[in-house]
């Protein structure tokens, strides 16, 4: 008769040991890992993604920036932009431009936000032109239809330079090619009357 031997159980000990320090050390290492990579978000606390903008924020308010708040910059970050348009104008029905509502450049890497209505930019914040032809926020206020407002934050691996109140295009063009994260939060309004 041909007794085969029986499997000892050191082995799977053995492989169970390995596997058991393997996911220790693994876990740890893919943690910290996905902190360093942390993809770069925006939110604010008065709306949520694809919600209805409230009125305050609107040209039927007060016509103030909404709170923003992100997170998740890359260490390599220099710099950041927050671009706010409408690609929805003048008709939803049949878009034919894009409105722009608010160009911030040069935002420092360490900060987190911006508060509601801020009047007092962070220091070194350039601010460009809106389709208003002016700097600072306009809020939506779209002529027919529910409007898409895009919330655009842009982190790049330099501060722009010689740019004196620029227009979004010209932003984009010296921002061109040091993007290195993005994110978007979009709201919505339609107007009341």
């Amino acid at each position: 008769m041909n007794i085969k031997p029986e499997y000892s159980s050191l082995p799977d000990l053995a492989h169970v040991f390995i596997c058991l320090v393997c996911s220790i050390v693994f876990t740890g290492t893919h943690d910290s890992y996905a902190e360093e990579t942390m993809a770069l978000t925006l939110k604010s606390s008065a709306f949520t993604e694809g919600s209805k903008i409230p009125t305050r924020y609107t040209c039927e308010g007060n016509d103030i920036s909404p709170p923003l708040t992100w997170q998740g910059v890359p260490d390599k970050a220099r710099s950041l932009v927050l671009i706010v348009d409408d690609p929805d104008a003048p008709d939803p029905m049949a878009p034919k431009m894009t409105w722009v509502h608010w160009v911030l450049y040069n935002i420092p890497p360490n900060t987190t936000g911006l508060a509601e209505g801020i009047a007092n930019l962070p220091a070194g914040t350039g601010e460009g032109i809106n389709d208003w032809k002016r700097a600072g926020y306009g809020g939506p206020c779209p002529p027919i239809g529910s409007h898409r407002y895009l919330h655009k934050i842009y982190a790049l691996d330099t501060v722009l330079e010689g740019l004196n109140h620029p227009d979004k295009s010209a932003v984009e063009a010296a921002m061109d090619g040091h993007v290195i994260a993005k994110t978007i939060l979009t709201g919505t309004y339609e107007k009341s009357r």
